[in-house]
């Protein structure tokens, strides 16, 4: 895995390298074992390197084939490079084993359709002296970012948002249809926009080709049909679980490819230990697992160790509990908003960067059960679409989904930055609206899997492992598994109280209690009922001079809820104060001006 930056220059300008070489050093978490600068003269690409597989770290990035005019940045990784590689090799000479030279082969191959042919997780920029166009491509499911700054004369490119902001030159106005979205949604701001006017981010599935002269346009490269396909017609339930069985081996078996050990976060959930069953089936036997746990409160636990120890014991995993205390959870939140491309307020954010951090100690891969609940319909909300029309499908969502509803956020944010529409409101209806889904179940899914997924629990696990230098990388969410999900009938998914054909998997794999239990979410307590030095910090973010000069949000709204910080809470039991707390504190500590 790596970091990739860069500037492309319309006209006559040159780019500046001093500010490449901050965005590419900001990345150096991404990439702690090498960097690498390259420029033409228009084009200036910067990269960072982090050695986990010989098939990239034997291509120095940037990679330049001068004999064709091309450059690569290439941050992830490409599953099926190695059949790439033969079918590429009658006509092309390779220089080394790295998956970064099989991409600019094919691109080399296919042109802007090089995409259709990559198996795998992946940020990629190309420059093409020859047509004098620069190719930004991002994968399927939006797993790698692309975060984008263009102003008249220049666009700028990078891994991370902090990283743009590093290079300067970036407007930090707050966009507020972003901060509507991000209020409204979990602190979720899907593709294109991000919390900053100035920048966006490209979205999953996109190749955009940027002209010599500014223009660009883009090609949406893969959007899975959702509904019923007729040769399945008559498919049993029991077939339909061997598919996904089939399927789910075989995205397991791609994720395997590096030359270090592979371990596995083991929430003790389904999703992971689902993972951690099929690495035995696959004759991996002694795998690394990692949990977590916290310490609780009077009516939650803090842990789900007697799950993941269970599964644990069954597979004969190599298994390591890490425990965390309070005090210890509040010293690092500020550490751990640092490392947010975007402000995240999830309560697992915080736990993902501990747990990262005791992982990097002992691998560099992981694989992650992340996607399962958007793929399969694991989530509550999914529930009451079951069954429903196409029509029905917005009202559905919007009814089980948000966490503030559009007259409550013009009552906590300053007039200023209010919107006389619910523009959340109008993006769940356009996107529910589209064709191509045939229930509201499909329609809702595909919202999820494909708007807000990337920017959500793909962007927690991707950033704060990477924050340590960990891979982490997501079995559910390969390309054809999800294409499969996607025409497999709503029932299946749904049933059992979501998740149902996992669920029949699992059953016949993993002990009864894993599967045969109340779902259960990465347990943060202290960061829902706030006390003792979380709360502090709460108050200190908020009350600061910083927080009161910035005036996003009603002064004596926010100090209301301080008086009584656990009182405010949404629907999905998430403390509103820890959003607001998230937004603030991330943009001071990004150096954004109040």
């Amino acid at each position: 895995m790596c970091g990739i930056s860069g500037e492309i220059v319309f006209g006559r300008g040159r780019p500046r390298l001093d500010a490449v070489r901050r965005m590419t050093d900001a990345l150096a978490k991404r990439g702690p074992d090498g960097a690498g600068i390259w420029t033409d003269g228009r084009v200036a690409f910067g990269h960072r390197r982090l050695s986990i597989i010989d098939l990239t770290s034997a291509g120095a990035q940037p990679m330049v084939d001068g004999a064709a005019g091309l450059a690569v940045v290439f941050n992830g990784c490409i599953y099926n490079h190695r059949e790439l590689r033969r079918e590429l090799e009658p006509h092309y000479r390779f220089d080394s084993a790295s998956d970064t030279e099989v991409v600019l082969k094919a691109y080399q191959r296919w042109g802007e359709d090089f995409v259709d042919h990559l198996v795998g997780m992946f940020a990629i920029a190309i420059s093409d002296q020859r047509s004098r166009r620069v190719i930004l491509a991002r994968d399927r499911l939006g797993v790698k970012p692309l975060y984008l700054s263009e102003q008249p004369d220049r666009l700028r490119f990078a891994s991370s948002l902090p990283a743009l902001l590093a290079g300067g030159d970036v407007d930090t106005d707050i966009d507020d249809v972003a901060l509507h979205h991000y209020l409204s949604w979990h602190s979720i701001v899907p593709a294109p926009r991000t919390i900053l006017r100035g920048v966006r981010k490209l979205p999953p599935a996109t190749v955009r080709v940027v002209e010599e002269d500014g223009r660009s346009r883009d090609r949406v490269y893969w959007s899975p049909h959702y509904g019923r396909r007729p040769e399945d017609a008559g498919l049993s339930a029991a077939e339909w679980e061997e598919r996904v069985h089939d399927a789910l081996r075989t995205a397991v078996r791609r994720r395997l490819v590096a030359d270090v050990p592979v371990g596995v976060l083991l929430s003790g959930g389904l999703d992971s230990s689902l993972l951690v069953a099929l690495l035995a089936e696959l004759g991996h036997d002694r795998t690394q697992t990692f949990s977590i746990g916290f310490s609780g409160t009077a009516d939650q636990r803090g842990d789900e160790f007697v799950y993941s120890d269970a599964v644990a014991r069954a597979y004969g995993t190599t298994h390591e509990q890490i425990r965390i205390d309070p005090g210890e959870l509040a010293a690092i939140l500020p550490r751990a908003v640092d490392e947010m491309p975007e402000p995240m307020s999830t309560h697992d954010v915080p736990a993902f960067f501990l747990l990262a951090r005791s992982v990097s100690e002992q691998v560099k891969v992981v694989q992650s059960g992340q996607g399962a609940d958007e793929v399969f319909a694991g989530y509550a909300y999914h529930q009451p679409a079951v069954g429903r029309p196409l029509a029905e499908a917005a009202p559905s969502f919007l009814g089980n989904f948000a966490d503030l509803r559009h007259d409550q956020l013009r009552s906590l944010i300053v007039p200023d930055h209010t919107l006389d529409q619910d523009v959340s409101r109008l993006v769940v209806e356009r996107e529910l609206g589209r064709p191509d889904a045939e229930t509201a179940l499909d329609a809702v899914l595909r919202f999820d899997t494909h708007v807000l997924m990337p920017d959500d629990p793909v962007k927690r696990i991707d950033s704060m492992c990477m924050a340590w230098g960990v891979e982490a990388r997501v079995p559910f969410l390969d390309q054809d598994l999800v294409e499969l999900a996607a025409t497999c009938p709503p029932e299946l998914k749904a049933s059992d109280g979501g998740k149902g054909v996992l669920k029949s998997l699992g059953r016949k794999i993993l002990p009864r209690e894993v599967v045969d239990r109340r779902k259960g979410y990465f347990p943060v307590p202290a960061l829902r009922q706030l006390d003792g030095p979380v709360l502090a910090y709460v108050r200190e973010v908020l009350s600061s001079p910083e927080a009161r000069r910035r005036g996003l949000l009603r002064g004596g709204v926010v100090d209301r809820m301080l008086t009584r910080p656990n009182a405010t809470m949404t629907p999905t039991n998430q403390n509103v104060l820890w959003n607001l707390t998230v937004l603030e504190s991330w943009l001071q500590r990004q150096g954004v001006a109040a």
